[in-house]
This record gives C-alpha cells, sequence and structure tokens, in this order.
C-alpha cells in the first residue's frame, strides 16, 4: 500500500516495500512503451541491487528482455569487475539472472566521457531512468558542489568527483541535461540515512537530487527515508560523515 505525501518535483509514494514497487512501476513502463524497444539507464547502489533482484523475478512473463536496451546513468572508475563497479552490480543483479538482454552499454572510463556521450547522443529517449539519492543529497554521480552539475549545453555525459570526498574513487555520469532525455525518472530511496536529505529536497534545498527534470519523475520512498518529512525550508545535511550508497 503507498501513500502520496509532499515532496520534490514529481509525484512522491511512500511504500513499505520499495524493490517491490520499483518493479512494478518498471512493468507498467514496460507495458506502456510507446515503441518495440525498451531503452533504460540504470544505476548503483545497495537499493538498487536489491530492485533490480526484484525486478529479475517479477518481470518473468511481462518483460521480453531481448527488447531492453540497458545503458548506465553513471559509473566508478573502477575494473569492470570491482566490487564498486555500478556494471557489475547490473549484471549479477538483472543481466545474468533473466538470461540475456537486448543490448548493455557499460560506462568505461578509460574509453572517455565523451565516447559514451556520443553513444547517448544516439539515443532519442530513455524510457526510464532509474536513480538513487546518497544521504548527502547527490544522485548519479552528481554531488554538491560538482562542476558536473554546471555542464556546458550539449554535454549529456562527463567525468565527476566529489569535491567534499565523501564519496571515493572518480566517476563518469550522466548531466541534469543528459537525464531530461527520460520520459519516465524512478527515484527509490530507503533508509533512515536519508531521511535528512529526503526532508530538506522536500522542504526545498538546492541540493543536486532535486534538480533533475523529466517528462515524469516518481519518487519511491519508504517510511524510514520519509518520516515525516521535515525540517525547515532550505536545509541541506551537513557535509560530515561518508555519503557512499545509493547515488
Amino acid at each position: 500500500m503507498a501513500r502520496a505525501v509532499s515532496g520534490p518535483p514529481g509525484t512522491v509514494d511512500v511504500v513499505d516495500d520499495v524493490a517491490s514497487a520499483f518493479a512494478q512501476t518498471i512493468i507498467a513502463a514496460y507495458a506502456a512503451r510507446p515503441g518495440p524497444r525498451f531503452v533504460v539507464a540504470l544505476s548503483g547502489g545497495p537499493t538498487a541491487r536489491h530492485c533490480y533482484e526484484h525486478l529479475a523475478r517479477a518481470g518473468a512473463g511481462h518483460i521480453d528482455w531481448s527488447l531492453v536496451d540497458i545503458y548506465m546513468g553513471d559509473e566508478r572508475c573502477v575494473a569492470p569487475d570491482d566490487a564498486d563497479a555500478n556494471q557489475r552490480l547490473v549484471r549479477e543483479s538483472l543481466i545474468d539472472p533473466v538470461g540475456a538482454v537486448g543490448s548493455f552499454h557499460p560506462m568505461s572510463c578509460d574509453e572517455g566521457a565523451e565516447a559514451y556521450d556520443r553513444l547517448v547522443t544516439q539515443v532519442a529517449t530513455f524510457d526510464v531512468v532509474h536513480l538513487g539519492m546518497g544521504p548527502d543529497g547527490h544522485t548519479a554521480s552528481l554531488f554538491p558542489g560538482s562542476a558536473a552539475l554546471d555542464a556546458p549545453p550539449g554535454r549529456l555525459v562527463v567525468k565527476s568527483v566529489d569535491p567534499n570526498d565523501r564519496n571515493p574513487h572518480e566517476r563518469m555520469t550522466l548531466t541534469l541535461e543528459g537525464l531530461t532525455r527520460a520520459s519516465l525518472v524512478v527515484f527509490t530511496v530507503s533508509g533512515e540515512d536519508k531521511h535528512e536529505a529526503f526532508a530538506a529536497i522536500s522542504a526545498g534545498a538546492d541540493l543536486p537530487a532535486a534538480r533533475v527534470r523529466a517528462r515524469q519523475i516518481v519518487w519511491l520512498v519508504d517510511p524510514a527515508a520519509a518520516g515525516r518529512v521535515g525540517p525547515g525550508r532550505g536545509a541541506v545535511p551537513p557535509p560530515t560523515g561518508p555519503a557512499e550508497g545509493d547515488g
């Protein structure tokens, strides 16, 4: 059972099981896709892993995975099989369990942001972009104060680092302009450690996750992250402690 609450731009649903709600949202988006293919951009983090594992199970009989083309919303500049690699997470939690997908386009920091930018330029629309949010309010690899937030017009993919040193590794990420290519952005936010950032965004704080724009945005938030949706308008989580997680 979901309950709607006020919050950041888009529709916010507080759900007991974020992974289940995510899977049902993706299945519905697949069924309503306007063309023969289903093009998605995926993310990393523990919440994403649970979401993809659930989708792999729930999508059986509902999604023809040969019609699904998977891109990445961001990636850490580590080896493809590194434990921190988002592409490894996507392979292990979704692609391997379903057997195969139509195509998979991992990001490669070695090939450079320009190469992936050219690839994304060829994608007219992402049917779905899946995003998480870190405790500092970052999403994809767009961190508070990051130069990636001010990418030049027309740039869809850039390299990024966290200027606050709360998230390790150099990254590659879709820019805010790149995210606008989504027909639907689905945020999944879970855990009490996300409540302060979610509450701040709901109150109007200018955190990266609040800057995302798309044709439709849906936030799936568990009760621990949603809380009572305080604090005062414009409050921003202090830049202390690690923030690595679901961004």
